[in-house]
């Protein structure tokens, strides 16, 4: 009986998948709806398959932290990122983080479903058109900003993409007003930004945020 954890915030996410998964024969079908409560579903349930969205309203991107801290734990946990970041360096970052597959939520059914299984037996998975991007990517990955940053920096330029001040970001992160600040300056420094305005506005162009 294949065991699926889904770790999703829209509840409409959740259910369509838990529709195709069902339909393509898994039995047991879990739900999270925020990163902390995945983490201790994953550890109690110990799923056969994690598929994780790596951006996740009020927590930026998380799911990359998620992923990094479930491989961690289980360096053989077969995780596949569904999301609506398409930007590949943030794909490559997910797989760096330890996902062995990727697809966005505007592929269809069919696609999906091959990617679950592909990841279900270990294989790694990526469109022919991401797989391309990551590639190409990679190849100049030192002459984009985003690639030097960590999951934690991330998170943070996500929310400062979203325009909310130091004190909601604190608050999101479950962090101190003071770490949000050093996280500002650190990436002030990393994206060459001589002010907060300058870095929001490099953070709404660098960033591919979640519709």
């Amino acid at each position: 009986m294949t065991c699926v954890l889904i770790v999703d915030d829209h509840p409409i996410v959740l259910q369509g998948c838990r529709r195709m998964l069902q339909d393509a024969g898994a039995a047991n079908v879990i739900e999270a709806r925020d990163v902390i409560s995945a983490y201790r579903l994953y550890r109690r349930t110990r799923p056969e398959v994690a598929i994780i969205d790596v951006g996740m309203q009020g927590q930026g991107l998380g799911g990359l932290e998620l992923i990094r801290r479930i491989t961690t734990h289980d360096p053989h946990a077969r995780i596949l990122v569904f999301s609506m970041h398409s930007d590949p360096v943030i794909v490559a970052r997910a797989l760096q983080s330890g996902a062995i597959g990727y697809v966005v939520k505007d592929t269809s059914a069919e696609n999906f479903i091959a990617a679950f299984e592909s990841v279900r037996i270990g294989s790694p998975y990526l469109s022919n058109e991401l797989a391309m991007q990551v590639a190409l990517a990679n190849t100049v990955v030192r002459q984009n900003p985003l690639a030097e940053l960590t999951p934690r920096e991330l998170q943070a330029l996500s929310l400062l993409a979203e325009g909310k001040p130091y004190s909601r970001i604190a608050a999101e992160l479950n962090v101190s007003y003071k770490t949000v600040a050093n996280l500002s300056a650190q990436l002030k420094q990393k994206l060459d930004a001589r002010n907060l305005p300058e870095l929001i506005r490099a953070a709404v162009r660098l960033v591919s945020l979640p519709t």
